[in-house]
């Protein structure tokens, strides 16, 4: 089979706004200030986070706090575009060719790269990491630990799922390149191996430190002491509860960093982060709560938003009356005014949703039903159905900001009024996110209409709309074995191009079962003191902090 759908490195250009936190920063400074320009950089940079990491290694850890610290220290194959949710050559391989039939995929490695603790990066590791991945011990399969791999790889080599395991095997073919071949195509394969969890590890440190059989394989030796990747930032110490501290690698193989240290520190509430900014106790920190954004800016801060790359919906539990009505889901979904929505509870730049994931997305659909705010339209279902003036449970979650939903409680108030008006009494039931609301709403048949999200790993189809409905789940209660094939069908064209026109046909699909209502793409805030400059801003959160400089 011949080889095609090349992609070649370039030189990749920075999409607009990709690089922000310039403008402000650099006319403040003076070419004899210590932070970059024309300055001799260095420093520590201090970052917030709303929680600390799980773990080090990467594989075992799906959360994006540990995924943060990830990104510092670890690399994979394929990079993303900077600004932007699209895989591109900017991490260790420099260019990749797929089949075809979509089975084999052969990538060409960057020479000259080293691992923090000298060893160095070739095709042997590229190969010890995918086998090590396929062969971890049965243990540590389950999906706490081994989430992403389970997810997208379907199984191991051993196990109750080991028939379903897309991997087949990984061959090498000198010191820089090297091929691996699935059992099956998955269209979002490329795409998929930008997230940290499949990033490249030290083979060296893994076999000293590393113990994947262990009891809690996430508290070893080298999860939380002796990582090893290539990226720009190696480890100086975790101090678990307090922060983890990262020097800057000399030997980095790309542009070397212009900060000396950086320091990431766990501040679980948005005002908290907030307040630790103001007193110059940190340079900047993520989720920023939309009632903080005025304030900051007008006190001089930087208050930077992502592109967004989420959704933010309102679900539907059918295994719970009168939800299994479609009558009924149209009606609630002809009953939200969006742009209220919006307006009211999310932050400025806020985008209203049409269906389950953003625009950007190869396999969006812009003819699905939109289910236009029509409130007399709502009430006129609501009597056919029976169920005008009916009670039924709104679920929501409290303590938790999320970049799809950073304010909850608003979002549920605005929605509930809405609902009212049209003739529905809602029964609101409120539960704390960790760990009673996820248990609640996607592991029990207890709910009703819920909030609830989710922002994006990597650009694909099958990361939204197959995450969501791709198998029957407690969350929305219903069994559509045509649509679980369709998703899965999909999955395994052998191409991104190939999988589109299907993804655009299941948008559609899915639009008219209306499991759910897709709201908006909030946008995610970030904000830094004014001497920050060099941050870049990513969709996907793939963010690096080699590039930033402090006045």
């Amino acid at each position: 089979m011949g080889l095609s759908r090349k992609v070649r490195l370039a030189t990749v250009g920075l999409a607009a706004g990709a690089v922000i936190l310039t403008g402000c920063a650099e006319s403040e400074r003076d070419s004899s200030s210590g932070g970059g320009g024309e300055g001799d950089g260095g420093g520590t940079f201090r970052f917030a986070a709303s929680a600390e990491p799980v773990s080090l290694d990467p594989f075992f850890a799906s959360d994006g706090e540990s995924f943060r610290v990830s990104r510092q220290i670890f690399e994979g194959l394929v990079g993303v575009e900077p600004g932007t949710a699209d895989p591109a050559p900017t991490g260790l391989a420099t260019e990749w060719e797929s089949s075809e039939d979509g089975l084999t995929h052969t990538f060409t490695l960057r020479e000259g790269v080293t691992f923090h603790d000298g060893s160095e990066f070739n095709a042997d590791a590229v190969c010890f990491n995918f086998d090590r991945w396929y062969n971890m011990p049965e243990s540590s399969q389950v999906e706490s630990l081994a989430y992403y791999y389970g997810a997208l790889f379907g199984g191991f080599a051993t196990g109750d799922n080991a028939d379903k395991a897309i991997y087949d095997s990984c061959e090498t073919n000198g010191d820089t390149e090297a091929t691996i071949t699935l059992t099956q195509p998955f269209s979002g394969f490329i795409a998929a191996l930008s997230l940290p969890a499949f990033a490249m590890q030290s083979p060296t440190a893994l076999q000293e430190f590393q113990d994947d059989g262990a009891e809690n394989p996430t508290t070893t030796e080298y999860a939380t002491a002796e990582p090893s990747g290539t990226g720009p930032f190696q480890l100086e110490e975790w101090n678990q509860g307090t922060d983890v501290r990262l020097t800057a690698y000399d030997d980095y193989w790309g542009e070397p960093s212009t900060i000396d240290e950086a320091v990431v520190v766990p501040i679980a509430e948005p005002r908290g982060r907030a307040d630790a900014l103001r007193a110059d106790e940190i340079d900047g920190y993520d989720l920023v709560g939309p009632a903080d954004i005025g304030g900051l800016e007008d006190e001089g801060y930087q208050v930077v938003n992502r592109d967004p790359f989420n959704v933010l919906y309102l679900g539907f539990n059918q295994a719970k009356a009168p939800f299994d009505d479609i009558k009924v889901r149209q009606a609630i979904a002809y009953a939200i005014d969006k742009e209220e929505v919006v307006s009211a509870s999310l932050p400025e730049g806020s985008e209203v949703a049409i269906e389950f994931m953003p625009p950007s997305v190869s396999g969006w659909a812009d003819d699905v039903e939109t289910y236009d705010y029509d409130p007399d339209r709502a009430r006129q279902l609501l009597e056919e159905a029976g169920v005008a003036g009916d009670t039924i449970q709104f679920n929501y979650p409290t303590d938790v900001s999320r970049p799809y939903m950073p304010s909850p409680e608003d979002t549920f108030n605005v929605i509930r009024t809405q609902l009212e008006e049209v003739g529905l009494d809602i029964e609101p039931v409120a539960d704390r996110w960790d760990p009673d609301y996820l248990n609640k709403i996607q592991g029990s048949e207890n709910h009703g209409i819920h909030l609830l999200g989710w922002t994006g790993d990597y650009n694909d189809t099958d990361n939204f709309i197959g995450q969501f409905f791709g198998s029957e789940k407690p969350e929305w209660g219903f069994n559509d074995p045509q649509l679980f094939q369709g998703l899965s069908e999909a999955r395994q064209e052998p191409s991104v191009d190939d999988a589109a026109p299907l993804y655009e046909d299941l948008n559609r699909e899915v639009m008219e079962l209306l499991p759910g209502v897709p709201l908006a793409h909030p946008v995610p805030s970030l904000a830094f003191g004014p001497g920050v400059s060099g941050y870049e801003a990513s969709p996907v959160q793939d963010e690096v902090w080699n590039t930033v400089t402090l006045d």
